[in-house]
């Protein structure tokens, strides 16, 4: 009995380890990993629950639901950011829900993952941006969740209009640490 628990045991452990691809180095190798899928290549982007617990959990959902699955990048400003998951295409639309500010001291870097929002700092939703550059003058004001970790040279090459696919790499531990 034991010897045919530990077989099984053995069978399944890859099935069940995480499967981080080579050459992404995490922070917290705990923190949820996501990949963004488009034709001009895949990000792949670490969550930071710890910062912004809300956020994280409310795009792993829609990402677990599809609700990203063939949306587009409606907003590119060259040298500012990438912009995407309004259902509607024109960053008017959201998943029906608002999400409260989980404003952090996560700085706006190249590559940075945070969450678009209107004037009301509450409002964010499904939409999402990825920044092409250091930008200093949103810290503060907008929740920052994610960086990407592989990939960087990606979202300079995404156009108006570019459709994405997202999936979870690894859920991780949505605990606040």
């Amino acid at each position: 009995m034991l010897e045919a628990l530990l077989i099984i045991m053995v069978i399944l452990a890859p099935v069940c380890m995480a499967q981080i691809p080579q050459g992404i180095t995490m922070e917290n190798q705990q923190n949820p990993l996501i990949k963004i899928t488009t034709d001009k290549g895949d990000m792949y982007l670490e969550m930071f629950p710890d910062v912004a617990p809300k956020h994280v959990e409310s795009m792993l959902k829609l990402i677990k639901d599809g609700y990203y699955n063939g949306l587009t990048f409606h907003r590119v400003v060259p040298g500012f950011v990438i912009q995407g998951g309004c259902p509607k295409g024109n960053g008017t639309g959201g998943p029906g829900y608002t999400l409260p500010a989980e404003f952090n001291n996560r700085k706006h870097l190249k590559g940075t993952l945070a969450m678009a929002r209107t004037s009301d700092p509450n409002s964010a939703g499904s939409q999402f941006y990825i920044c092409l550059d250091a930008i200093p003058h949103l810290d503060n004001q907008y929740t920052v969740f994610g960086q990407i970790v592989k990939g960087h040279e990606v979202p300079e090459k995404v156009k108006q209009g570019d459709k994405m696919q997202i999936e979870i790499i690894q859920e991780g531990n949505n605990a606040k640490n």
